[in-house]
């Protein structure tokens, strides 16, 4: 294996993949901050899932938000429904696991608190199913995917989609679009300078 050809095709798709993103996602992007923003002044939260390195995705991002991003402010509310092991066993040995989210959702959403489901594919049905509850409480059902959003293309809105098939490079702009959707909440709520 040549390490600097793998080296420089890796980076250069990912810049690719950056760009692409950058000039598709700006428009959703601002309006998943504004429904994030609104839902918190009200005195809603958000609740951030997904499997996998979604999951790991949906929890360090609710802990940038409940604890700092860049500089010390207030909390804001946000929790990932991946970290509760009693929860998530529970419910996916007596419900299934497809219902893992959903009844979390079930349980802990409000009006106008925003669901932020996390999948690259846009195909895992426990997130689906999560969204779905989340509109019928009357939450807000809003998702980061890839490729071309599987079945979340009129469930999910904003639905930020990643313009690339590539499961990494997919995770890589999901990472970076939730630590700016952390910064721009706490310029928009006027926490930092």
């Amino acid at each position: 294996m040549d390490l600097d050809a793998f080296f420089a095709a890796e980076m250069a798709e990912h810049a690719e993949v950056q760009r692409a993103s950058a000039a598709a996602l700006g428009e959703p992007f601002r309006r998943l901050v504004g429904v994030c923003v609104a839902s918190l002044r009200a005195g809603g939260k958000i609740l951030l899932f997904g499997n996998g390195g979604s999951a790991a995705d949906a929890q360090h991002l609710a802990a940038e938000l409940t604890v700092r991003y860049k500089k010390n402010r207030v909390s804001i509310a946000a929790l990932a429904l991946t970290t509760d092991s009693s929860a998530l066993t529970a419910i996916g040995n007596d419900f299934g696991f497809e219902q893992i989210f959903e009844r979390q959702v079930e349980a802990l959403a409000r009006p106008g608190d925003v669901a932020l489901g996390i999948t690259t594919s846009g195909k895992s049905e426990n997130v689906i199913r999560a969204l779905q509850m989340a509109k019928k409480i009357g939450a807000v059902a809003a998702a980061l995917s890839g490729g071309d959003g599987g079945r979340l293309p009129g469930l999910a809105d904003p639905l930020l989609i990643v313009p690339s098939r590539t499961t990494a490079r997919i995770q890589e702009m999901h990472i970076t679009l939730g630590q700016m959707l952390c910064g721009a909440i706490e310029i928009e709520m006027g926490l930092v300078s």
